[in-house]
Order: C-alpha cells, then structure tokens, then sequence
C-alpha cells in the first residue's frame, strides 16, 4: 500500500493526463479481503486514510468509464476529476455489509457526477433539465453513433425502446443536432457573416434611455393636457365621457339615457360635442 500513496502525489488529470493515467494503472487493485478490511475501518471507526486508499485503488476504473464518454467534445481530464468526485462519494456511502464489490456499488455514482458535468458543458443552453429528459439525452446520443437522422421508423424504433413518445425524441434530436453560436458573431472580415451574429438582430431600440424618457415625458404631457381638457367641460359631459371611456365597466348609450332622462342619440351628441372640445384644447395646448 506504500507503493499507492507514492503514487498518488503525482495524481493531478488536469497536469499531465497520460501521466496519471499511468500512475492509476500502477496502483495495485485490492483484494478482496482488503477492500472489506479497508470498508469496515471507514464505516465503523471514521478512519479516513482507508477511505484514502479505497479511493485511489478505485481511480483506474473511473479512467476507464470517463474514456466511454469521449465522444462529448469535452476534455478527458474534466471527465475524470467529475467521475472521482463520484467516486469519493460513493466511498463515504459505501457500507461492507451490502455483500457487493465497491467497483460494482461506485458505477453509480461516479457516472452521475459525470452526467451531470456533461449536461452542464455539453452547450450553452440546457439540453435536458428533467431526470426523464437527461435519461433520453444519454440513451439517443448513443443511439446516434450508429445512425444518421433518424427516418420514421427508426424514430418510432427508439422511440418504442426507450418508452417514450415520438415527438419527445424527435425534440431531443433536434437539440442533439443544434450548435451554439456566438453573440458577436465570428472575429473576421467577412461583413456579411458578422452582420448575421445574434447581436445585430437581438437589439431592442425600445431600451434606448433616451427613447424611453422621451415616451415617459410624452405620455406625462399628454395626460396633463387631457386631465386639463376635461376639467374645461360641463359636469355632466364630464360624466358622459369618464362612463363611456375612463372606466372599467363602460357605460351603455342607454344606461346614460335612463340616468340622464333623455334619448340614447341625445346622448351620443353629447359625448361627439365633448371630445370635439377636448381634441380642440389638446391641439392649442401642443
């Protein structure tokens, strides 16, 4: 066990990864007497450099798995640090009297850290945020290195193995097959491939300050000169108007008629004559 603790100062993925790959392959894999020895020293008494050697007898088999999700585009080193943070908690969880293996009870974990990783790098935008979505995600993307776009009956295929509804894999594919791009578009001379970036048709000119303040100052002087317009007439066109059009619940032609005693056109004369006046204030007041 010396030999293993020589060992681990020199493993660090990120420095030099096929140098740590050799220095896991070195350490020796435990017995199993040893593991439980190892286990039960963990479990029952906290000993921490058990849990120490558990772990790094364990990095070659985190090495092996990480190498199986090569085909994301991201950096092995990143995928081997995220399965043996997997790893490490797999160990703490670990307890002797399940009857298994540790290589067989740490898969699980390890490749959850490594899921996780992925789904968070893979793209900038989310793939899969659901625990259904992300198990498609994982089951398709090893379907689709053996196929191409998927035609219909290859669709319902996968659709029909994986247990879900065509639609759902088709959306999955869709996201599969999508590359980000970049906000500014690419650093070049080419005007028109620049012009095309996100950036120049994202804009939104009703953020300008300037425009903003311009509306609020419009929409402020325009209120005064209605308010102003409308305290100018008779009470009841007042009425007529603030019933017709300045409430909630407007007021019917008739509902005024019944409240004023006269016809519902009378009415209607009323409220054309109000807002000839009110237009006729708010032009001299601009």
């Amino acid at each position: 066990m010396g030999t293993s603790l020589q060992l681990a100062d020199r493993l660090v993925p990120g420095a030099n990864l096929e140098s740590y790959i050799q220095a896991a392959s070195r350490i020796p894999v435990l017995t199993v007497e040893e593991e439980r020895d190892l286990a039960e020293r963990l479990h029952y008494e906290g000993d921490v450099e058990a849990a120490r050697q558990l772990v790094l007898s364990h990095l070659r088999f985190v090495v092996h798995i990480a190498r199986s999700y090569s085909g994301y585009g991201l950096a092995q080193a990143d995928l081997i640090q995220e399965g043996n943070v997997g790893l490490m908690k797999a160990v703490k969880r670990f307890n002797p009297e399940y009857g298994v293996r540790l290589v067989s009870f740490a898969v699980h974990w390890i490749k959850a850290e490594i899921h996780e990783f992925i789904l968070r790098n893979w793209r900038i935008v989310k793939v899969a945020t659901t625990k259904a979505q992300r198990k498609l995600f994982f089951n398709l993307r090893s379907q689709k290195k053996k196929l191409a776009w998927l035609n219909h009956d290859e669709l319902n295929a996968v659709a029909a193995d994986l247990g879900v509804e065509p639609k759902v894999v088709r959306e999955m594919e869709g996201r599969l097959a999508s590359r980000d791009a970049s906000f500014d578009g690419p650093m070049d001379d080419d005007d028109d491939a620049v012009y095309q970036a996100p950036a120049h048709y994202l804009e939104d000119r009703r953020a300008d300050p300037a425009v903003q303040l311009e509306n609020s100052n419009w929409s402020e002087d325009s209120n005064g000169r209605l308010m102003h317009a409308l305290s100018a007439l008779d009470e009841r066109s007042q009425d007529i108007l603030r019933e017709r059009w300045l409430t909630d619940s407007k007021s019917t032609l008739h509902e005024l008629a019944d409240k004023y005693g006269v016809s519902a056109e009378r009415i209607r004369q009323l409220e054309k004559n109000a807002m000839k006046k009110i237009k006729a204030q708010m032009t001299e007041a601009a």
